[in-house]
C-alpha cells in the first residue's frame, strides 16, 4: 500500500490538470477504504493500441485524463518528427466530457514541438476528421472520441497521412515513443493551434453528396436519431444538399449530450437504443429510419415490417444492400469485408465478376484490403462507401447511400425488404447471429479458446465439419465450416468478451423465400446452442 501511495504522489506531482489532481487527492484521503479504487487506477497504463486510447475518465495512468493525453500527444508528435513526417497535425473532437480540452492540449503539444496544429471548428463526426487529413495534407490526425462507449469513457484515435487508422507495427512504435516521454512538466506547450472554419465542413458535405447519382429519385421520408451525438447537423445538411427532405429527428436525442440521458448504452445495436426513433418513424409514416452512433461513423437502418412493425437491419444486410446497389450502378473495383461478416458479399462478387477481399476485423484492415477498393464494410454497422472521400467507416455517406437506394426502390413501388428478398432468391438466405461471452478475467478467454482448439467438434447442425482454420499466430481466431454453416470465434478487441459469429445459408426452394428464411433462422438458433457447448460455456 505504501508503494502504491508513493506512485500516486509521484503522479500528482506531474499531473498538469488541477481537477484530476484534486480527484486523486480525494482518493488518497479516503485510504484505506479507497484502496481498491486506487489500485485499479494504478493497475497499469492505458495502453496505446490500434484503436488508440480508450478508457474511463478518471485520474491516474489507467484512465483518460489530461496527463495521459499529454503523454500520448508528445509521443505521437515525437514519432512523427523522428520519421520526418511533413505537414500539420489535424485534430477533431466530439461532445463527450473532456473532448475539447484533450483536443486543445494535443494542439498545444504539437505547436510546442514546432508542428502546425489545425483544430476542427467545433464537435464534429469522426469521418469529418478522417476527410480533413487528406484534404489538408496533414502528417496525421487525432480524433478525441469514445464512439459508442458508455458516458464515463473517452478515447483518442490516431490516423496517418493516408487518412486511415493506424495499424501494426505503427501502433507499437507510437506506444514506445509514448513510454519514452519523460516528465510532463518538461513537455513544451505552445499555442492552441489554428481553428479551422466552416468551409471544411461544407467541403466534407459536398464531397459526401458527390457519392450519389445527382439525377436519382429523392422522394423519401426518413426518421433519424444521432443518439445524443454530433451527427445531426452534418447529416441534415448532407440530406438537404443532396435534394432529400431533411429527416425528422428524435427531439430528445437531437442535441449532443455527454450524459446520454435517454439510453442505457449509446450504441444503436443495444436493446432500447433506437426505440424513440422507431416511435417517431411510426408516427410520421416514415419509409426508413436511420441512426448514427454518437461520433457518426456507424450507421444503423430500420425498416417497416408487416409482421413485426419495424425491425433494425443487421449490419450484414445493410452492407450487402449497399454493395449490390453500387455494383448495379457500375462501380467496378475491389469489394471487401471481414472474416466475421456474412459470406454473401463473396457470393455477389463471384457472380458478378468483381474482385473480393476478406480481412481481419477493423477498418484499419478493410481500407488496406488491396488496390482499387470501392467499398468495404463490417457487420458492426460500419461502411466505407467512398474510400476516396473517407478512408474509414463513415455513417453520413452510408446514410446517404441507403437513402438513395430506398428512394429508387420507392419510385418502383418497392422497398429495401423487397431487394433483400431478391438477393435471397438469387443467392440463398444468409442468416447471421452472434454469441458473446463476457468474462471477469482475461485468462478466461484464453481458457475458452484453448478448450475449443483441444476439443474441436466434429459436426455442427448434424453436418460434418469440412474445415478448421486456426489463424494463430497472426490472429487469435478459429473458423469452423460445414457445408451450410460457419462459426468464427475470436476475443473482442475492445471489451472483456469472447465473440462467436454464426452464419447459416439456406437455399430457396420453389421461390419460397419466407420458408427458407424461417428454416435458416431456426438453424442459426440451434447453431448458437451447439457453439456454446463447443466453447464449454453451457
Amino acid at each position: 500500500m505504501e508503494d502504491l501511495r508513493e506512485r500516486a504522489l509521484a503522479w500528482l506531482d506531474d499531473d498538469p490538470d488541477p481537477e484530476s489532481r484534486d480527484e486523486l487527492r480525494a482518493v488518497l484521503d479516503r485510504l484505506p477504504s479507497s484502496a481498491a479504487d486506487l489500485a485499479d487506477r494504478f493497475a497499469g497504463t492505458l495502453e496505446f493500441g490500434t484503436a488508440g486510447l480508450r478508457g474511463p475518465l478518471r485520474a491516474g495512468p489507467n484512465g483518460m485524463n489530461l496527463a495521459v493525453v499529454t503523454r500520448a500527444a508528445a509521443g505521437l508528435v515525437g514519432w512523427l518528427t523522428a520519421r520526418g513526417a511533413q505537414g500539420p497535425l489535424v485534430i477533431g473532437y466530439d461532445a463527450r466530457r473532456g473532448s475539447r480540452s484533450f483536443a486543445e492540449q494535443t494542439a498545444r503539444v504539437a505547436t510546442g514541438a514546432g508542428r502546425e496544429a489545425l483544430v476542427l471548428p467545433h464537435p464534429l463526426p469522426t469521418p469529418v476528421l478522417a476527410y480533413a487529413i487528406r484534404k489538408l495534407g496533414a502528417a496525421a490526425g487525432v480524433m478525441v472520441t469514445a464512439s459508442h462507449n458508455p458516458p464515463q469513457d473517452n478515447g483518442y484515435k490516431v490516423y496517418l497521412a493516408d487518412g486511415a487508422q493506424i495499424a501494426p507495427p505503427v501502433d507499437r512504435e507510437i506506444e514506445a515513443a509514448i513510454q519514452a516521454v519523460g516528465r510532463l512538466a518538461d513537455v513544451p506547450l505552445g499555442e492552441p493551434g489554428q481553428v479551422l472554419g466552416e468551409d471544411l465542413v461544407t467541403s466534407y458535405v459536398d464531397s459526401a453528396v458527390a457519392v450519389l447519382d445527382p439525377d436519382g429519385p429523392r422522394d423519401l421520408a426518413v426518421a433519424y436519431t444521432p443518439l445524443h451525438g454530433v451527427g445531426a447537423a452534418v447529416l441534415g445538411a448532407a440530406f438537404a444538399r443532396a435534394g432529400f427532405a431533411r429527416p425528422a429527428v428524435v427531439a430528445e436525442q437531437a442535441e449532443p449530450d455527454p450524459a446520454f440521458p435517454t439510453v442505457a448504452f449509446p450504441n444503436p445495436e443495444e436493446p432500447g437504443a433506437i426505440d424513440r426513433m422507431i416511435a417517431l418513424a411510426t408516427a410520421n409514416g416514415a419509409d426508413i429510419a436511420i441512426a448514427n452512433d454518437p461520433d457518426a461513423d456507424r450507421c444503423a437502418v430500420a425498416i417497416p415490417d408487416p409482421v413485426r412493425g419495424w425491425r433494425m437491419l443487421r449490419g450484414d444486410e445493410v452492407g450487402v444492400l449497399i454493395a449490390d446497389h453500387l455494383m448495379r450502378q457500375g462501380k467496378h473495383g475491389l469489394y471487401a469485408t471481414t472474416i466475421v461478416s456474412s459470406s454473401l458479399l463473396k457470393a455477389l462478387c463471384a457472380a458478378r465478376g468483381l474482385p473480393y477481399a476478406e480481412t481481419l476485423t477493423g477498418f484499419k484492415w478493410i481500407v488496406r484490403a488491396g488496390d482499387g477498393l470501392v467499398f468495404g464494410y463490417e457487420e458492426a454497422l460500419g461502411y466505407c462507401v467512398a474510400p476516396d472521400h473517407v478512408r474509414d467507416k463513415d455513417g453520413i455517406t452510408a446514410a446517404l447511400t441507403v437513402a438513395e437506394l430506398a428512394a429508387g426502390l420507392k419510385a418502383e413501388l418497392r422497398t429495401l425488404a423487397d431487394r433483400l428478398d431478391d438477393l435471397a432468391a438469387e443467392f440463398g438466405v444468409y442468416v447471421t447471429d452472434q454469441l458473446s461471452v463476457r468474462v471477469d478475467a482475461p485468462h478466461e478467454i484464453q481458457d475458452i479458446m484453448a478448450h475449443l482448439r483441444q476439443k474441436t467438434p466434429g459436426a455442427l447442425l448434424d453436418e460434418p465439419i469440412t474445415s478448421v482454420e486456426d489463424r494463430l499466430p497472426d490472429a487469435d481466431v478459429v473458423i469452423l465450416r460445414t457445408e451450410t454453416a460457419r462459426v468464427v470465434v475470436r476475443p473482442s478487441g475492445t471489451e472483456p468478451k469472447l465473440k462467436a459469429y454464426l452464419e447459416v445459408v439456406e437455399q430457396v426452394v420453389d421461390d419460397d423465400v419466407a420458408g427458407a428464411r424461417e428454416r435458416a433462422t431456426a438453424s442459426v438458433r440451434a447453431l448458437r446452442t451447439e457453439t456454446a457447448a463447443a466453447l464449454g460455456i453451457w
